[in-house]
């Protein structure tokens, strides 16, 4: 009798650790399936919006390994034991404060209808964990890959360096 070998990938996100069988079954995921339909449709983490679902609004972006990445270009089967961090599991765990720069897009206004407010903060913040006190061109360009269809650009932008600021008073 022949074994049947099921496989199973693990991920890490937000803080917690998820086994996902893989295959064809009705509770399993097909190899095809990408990250943004993993955390949207499975995990139940709706804060990533799937835009253009071809890697070029940006409003799907997640922090993986440290490094922002396009969920919707990315297949969840390359993301085993990998780490994971989406709009959610910025706020603070214990507490449900949230991270700095969500609050700074609060505070300056750096949204409009929402959509791809969470791209754009999850874009940002892995820049800014590489880019300790970037010019505002600098974050322009690292914003350049996240679309939005309001016209936010400009107070996404004044709400990032609202936050560099606040950090770099913080500091002082």
């Amino acid at each position: 009798m022949k074994e049947i070998v099921r496989k199973v990938i693990t991920i890490h996100v937000n803080g917690k650790t998820y086994d996902i069988p893989v295959g064809t079954g009705r509770y399993e995921m097909p190899e095809s399936e990408t990250l943004s339909h993993t955390l949207r449709d499975r995990l139940g983490l709706t804060g990533l919006k799937i835009g253009c679902d071809q890697g070029a609004c940006g409003c799907c972006t997640v922090i993986m390994d440290g490094k922002a990445v396009t969920s919707c270009m990315t297949l969840t089967m390359d993301c085993d034991g990998k780490t994971i961090t989406t709009i959610e599991g910025l706020a603070d765990r214990a507490t449900g404060e949230l991270d700095g720069l969500q609050q700074a897009f609060l505070d300056n206004c750096g949204y409009q209808c929402g959509f791809c407010t969470p791209g754009i903060i999850m874009t940002a913040k892995a820049f800014l964990e590489e880019h300790e006190n970037p010019t505002e061109e600098e974050v322009r360009e690292a914003l350049a890959g996240n679309y939005c269809r309001c016209g936010t650009h400009y107070t996404a932008v004044e709400s990032v360096m609202a936050y560099v600021q606040k950090r770099k008073e913080e500091r002082q």
